[in-house]
């Protein structure tokens, strides 16, 4: 991804925190096109324009940040800033990453949930579906070149995917199996001794203090509206925040079946209709969770409740991602020479290749198909299609996505809106 080889000299003065501001701002502008794209962004503007981080600091951090559960672009963001002007600066950084997309989402998300029962949105909307479809397919290959290196990672890919897929296991049960499996196949090799910036009080007293910022106002709604949709989504998307580790389509693909067949916030299609909307907007992909709150909590109370619950998913689903930075950012050296941990790393990022393949086949049967039925065989579950539903304007629009994004390598704005476009001209015939 970076090919330009900088010193590994720090620089002679930080940025102030103005000039933090002015280079963040920018940076959460203009990151479309997800984590790839929004890091190799950051690293451009930098470590490549303004030699604020040395290539090492950089690399050091991307990988401590995979490691982290949630949206690894937002987190590497905020130890930017850290390092820079520390908790401060992460604040500025990491926030200035999110809010723009957060307000654009929350736009859309209001106009989605006014208009979007409307034939001709309908028919824009399934040219948006198709793209996601081959978004999350993309993802997959992506990933599965990085992540798949010797048999015991496809198997582990393959099992993570007939657990989730035929069995239901859940995704934290299968990121902890692979965790440890990763952790023991690793070996024992001792650490070298490298030296930690901070102690071990002061963590504990930022983690205090996060876990408060992070649960008091949980919390406070719980007791106030106790039994509401905020509640309910207070609490999944704060487990969301824990468990979801391999970076924001590891995070989909955890959410995605939970929120349509466990809690009934969202239909398949409106999930997709989120998926796509996030992907045409600057900042993390895992603001989808923001328009899933959002849709969530309009449903049980109106425009009111829709502003709280995209609010509250916000709240839990970010504050995490600064008490696991500003946590951990000192620890980084240490931990990049852990055999065990990167073992660990490794091994769940093969399994999230699984989980994310089921992502993609579910994705495009409820696209592709108006009716799936989820059946119960003994002990496994199996998604029916009915043949007598298929949609052929779907398959059609796939297969142009398909070619613009992987065989043309079209910007995922032209994409959806060539796809949405081509979608107007087959609903004529």
């Amino acid at each position: 991804m970076f090919l330009k080889r900088r010193s590994e000299t720090p620089p002679l003065m930080s940025p102030t925190i103005a000039q933090i501001f002015v280079v963040f701002l920018k940076i959460g502008l203009l990151s479309f096109g997800g984590p790839a794209a929004q890091i190799a962004l950051m690293h451009r503007m930098l470590v490549d324009e303004r030699d604020w981080l040395t290539e090492k600091q950089f690399l050091n951090a991307l990988s401590f940040c995979m490691l982290l559960p949630g949206p690894e672009a937002m987190q590497l963001a905020t130890y930017a800033g850290w390092r820079l002007q520390g908790v401060l600066g992460g604040l500025i950084a990491g926030l200035l990453f999110v809010l723009p997309g957060a307000a654009v989402i929350f736009a859309l998300a209001l106009l989605y949930v006014t208009y979007g029962d409307l034939p001709l949105v309908d028919t824009l909307f399934l040219g948006v579906q198709a793209v996601a479809v081959v978004i999350v397919v993309e993802a997959l290959l992506k990933l599965s070149r990085r992540a798949l290196h010797g048999r015991a990672h496809w198997v582990l890919a393959g099992l993570a995917f007939v657990g989730i897929f035929f069995f239901a296991v859940p995704f934290p049960v299968i990121v902890l199996a692979a965790g440890v499996y990763g952790a023991l196949m690793a070996g024992s090799d001792a650490a070298p001794a490298l030296p930690v910036t901070v102690s071990a009080g002061r963590s504990l007293g930022t983690i205090g203090i996060g876990l408060a910022i992070w649960g008091l106002p949980v919390l406070a709604v719980d007791a106030a509206f106790n039994g509401t949709i905020l509640t309910e989504i207070a609490l999944f998307f704060s487990k969301l925040a824990v468990v979801t580790f391999g970076g924001a389509y590891a995070v989909l693909a955890y959410m995605a079946q939970d929120v349509v067949v466990q809690y009934g916030w969202l239909t398949p299609t409106e999930m997709m209709d989120g998926l796509g909307l996030a992907e045409t907007t600057p900042g993390p992909l895992i603001l989808v969770t923001q328009f899933v709150g959002t849709l969530a909590a309009f449903r049980e109370g109106g425009y009111g409740l829709a502003v709280a619950g995209g609010l509250m998913t916000l709240w839990v689903t970010f504050v995490p991602c600064f008490l696991w930075i500003f946590v951990g950012a000192p620890y980084i050296d240490w931990i990049s020479a852990q055999p065990r941990l990167n073992g660990a790393l490794r091994a769940i990022t093969a399994a999230v290749v699984g989980v994310i393949l089921n992502l993609s086949l579910w994705f495009a049967l409820h696209v592709v198909f108006g009716t799936v039925a989820e059946t119960q065989v003994g002990v496994l579950r199996l998604w029916l299609p009915d043949a007598a539903t298929l949609n052929w304007h779907a398959m059609a629009l796939i297969a142009l996505s398909a070619g613009l994004l992987l065989r043309l390598h079209l910007a995922i704005g032209w994409a959806l809106g060539l796809s949405a476009a081509a979608a107007l001209v087959l609903a004529q015939f």
